[in-house]
């Protein structure tokens, strides 16, 4: 049976702003998937419903966990605050779908509720700011380079739009509202009325309306909207009012007006219209079509953008606006000299630092990698480059890793082709968390495979295996050895299967010692309770 996936958008998150579809939807689903937060805003709708909650930052594990559910023939619901298809998770789900082959006519049902997105709801508490042109540009650059990032902020300033900042400060990221803000000082009155509201609709909401010039007196974090007037907004008894333009054709405080309906939309009453044929003039006298206003504006923002690849605008080449700004993405991912191989050479660390340049960035992990993090809008031509010096490359993040020694300089290689044939089987493999194969090609296992989630120990012609080590924390510890002596022909399967069951049947983040703990038992390896050490309060002396 074909399951469905409902999208649903819940808004602020107060009941009476719930959408009837979003709370008939949420009913009939079999599975809940969300944020903490989101699900504990929506917990007097839920039933009997089998619920998945996760943490901030992990989308994609809910995402993919919401298309496996799906995928089996539930019905699952994937709930958003606010529309689901802003900043939401209708995107990702669908990007999910999209690599794994999905199609509407034979895959899984979608079905994308809408919501009540945090412009829409801020905005009503304000007053009415954005009833002319207006954007959103979330300030996060988690996922968005800062320098596009700018970009944006910067083309919206001269615009004259009303902006909506989304994400504009949490703990480690303080500095962006304060650049944002600078931004627009260049192109907007300092008395330029803003409103900060956070938790609309909530418990603990809060409305403040103050200027561009003092937004940062006060208390702004992830949860605040910020919504910035363009240069027509003006208070009035404590509201944000963001004129249409009603009042270049209309007498606001007359019943009868100056023009009459047919008159309104001639050319002479609208003779800032781009299809304005009769030549204006201005303050010197000089003649001008709205065409060339419209090139001077782009040509203005050229130079503040210093894009030379900005075309100049005629009625030949319009359409050439549309390649001016390219999207960038953050390609990031781990590069190493080999498996077994530890030595990277001088021309391939000066070909890393080529492609990282100036703005990337190369980080050197505990886990003897090197992480490239670089934007490219051509990710296959960084990757050739790569890769034709020697380099092995594999992506990072929730995602199954081999880690191996250096077989002491490759010396004792025996078991070097099972470690790379490993390698190539689940290297990459999306895991519920992280997942780290630890590999030591004698008994010495020099390299830590003992403290890894998987560790692999060659030992006498054969291999121990050792599952579910506790990396960090408290209460952390070494992996339970489960085996000694596994037969060479056995290890690359075993290890295959045990990897490829975590991927399939771990919960999303997950980590693999909970799941050997949960399952009890993996490939007839049965999970040991670890012992807790109890520490005794000591009086110092004693």
């Amino acid at each position: 049976m074909k399951g469905k996936l409902l999208v649903i958008g819940f808004g602020p998150g107060s009941f009476e702003h719930i959408t009837k579809r979003a709370r008939e939807a949420i009913g009939e689903s079999d599975v809940i998937i969300g944020y903490n937060t989101y699900v504990d805003l929506i917990r007097d709708l839920l039933t009997d419903q089998e619920i998945v909650r996760t943490g901030m930052t992990e989308e994609v594990s809910r995402a993919q966990e919401a298309v496996k559910q799906a995928e089996s023939g539930k019905k699952v619901a994937v709930i958003s605050s606010g529309d689901a298809g802003v900043y939401g998770m209708a995107g990702l789900i669908y990007e999910v779908l999209i690599e794994k082959g999905w199609s509407e006519s034979k895959g899984v049902g979608v079905e994308v509720i809408p919501g009540i997105s945090a412009i829409n709801s801020c905005a009503s508490l304000l007053g009415a700011p954005i009833m002319h042109d207006a954007c959103t540009i979330s300030l996060s650059d988690h996922l968005t380079p800062w320098e596009l990032i700018e970009k944006r902020i910067e083309a919206a300033g001269a615009a004259d739009f009303v902006i909506a900042l989304y994400n504009p400060r949490s703990g480690k990221r303080t500095r962006q509202i304060i650049e944002a803000q600078n931004i627009l000082l260049k192109y907007r009155s300092p008395d330029t009325p803003v409103g900060l509201v956070k938790s609309a609709y909530r418990e603990r909401e809060f409305v403040q309306i103050t200027t561009l010039e003092k937004m940062l007196e006060f208390d702004i974090g992830m949860l605040t909207t910020v919504i910035i007037g363009n240069s027509t907004t003006f208070l009035y008894d404590g509201k944000m009012i963001t004129p249409r333009g009603y009042q270049r054709k209309y007498t606001l405080d007359r019943q009868e007006q100056q023009l009459k309906p047919h008159e309104r939309l001639k050319k002479e009453n609208e003779p800032w219209s781009l299809s304005q044929e009769e030549v204006l003039t201005d303050e010197n006298q000089m003649e001008i079509t709205p065409l060339a206003l419209a090139s001077e504006a782009l040509q203005t923002l050229q130079k503040t953008q210093g894009n030379e690849f900005l075309p100049n605008l005629s009625k030949d080449n319009v359409n050439e606006i549309d390649t001016a700004f390219q999207q960038e993405s953050i390609l990031e991912f781990a590069v190493s000299p080999g498996i077994a191989n530890k030595k990277f050479t001088s021309g391939q660390m000066k070909l890393i630092a080529e492609i990282a340049g100036d703005k990337g960035d190369i980080e050197y992990t505990p886990h003897h990698q090197i992480i490239l993090r670089v934007s490219t809008s051509n990710p296959n031509e960084v990757t050739s480059q790569l890769k034709d010096e020697g380099l092995l490359l594999a992506p990072i993040g929730d995602v199954a890793q081999v880690k191996a020694c250096d077989f002491c300089d490759e010396e004792k290689d025996e078991s070097i082709p099972y470690v790379k044939e490993i390698h190539k089987r689940i290297e990459g493999l999306k895991t519920p968390k992280e997942l780290k194969i630890g590999f030591n090609g004698c008994a010495m296992a020099c390299y830590g495979a003992v403290k890894e989630d998987i560790g692999i120990v060659f030992r006498k012609g054969k291999f121990d295996l050792f599952l579910g080590a506790k990396t960090v924390g408290r209460t952390a510890h070494a992996a339970q050895p489960v085996a000694e002596g596994i037969e060479k022909e056995h290890i690359v399967d075993m290890v295959e299967r045990i990897v490829k069951g975590y991927a399939n049947d771990g919960f999303p983040n997950e980590r693999f010692h909970k799941y050997f703990k949960r399952l009890k038992e993996i490939e007839g390896f049965t999970y040991r309770d670890v012992p807790v050490l109890v520490t005794e309060q000591v009086i110092c002396g004693d």
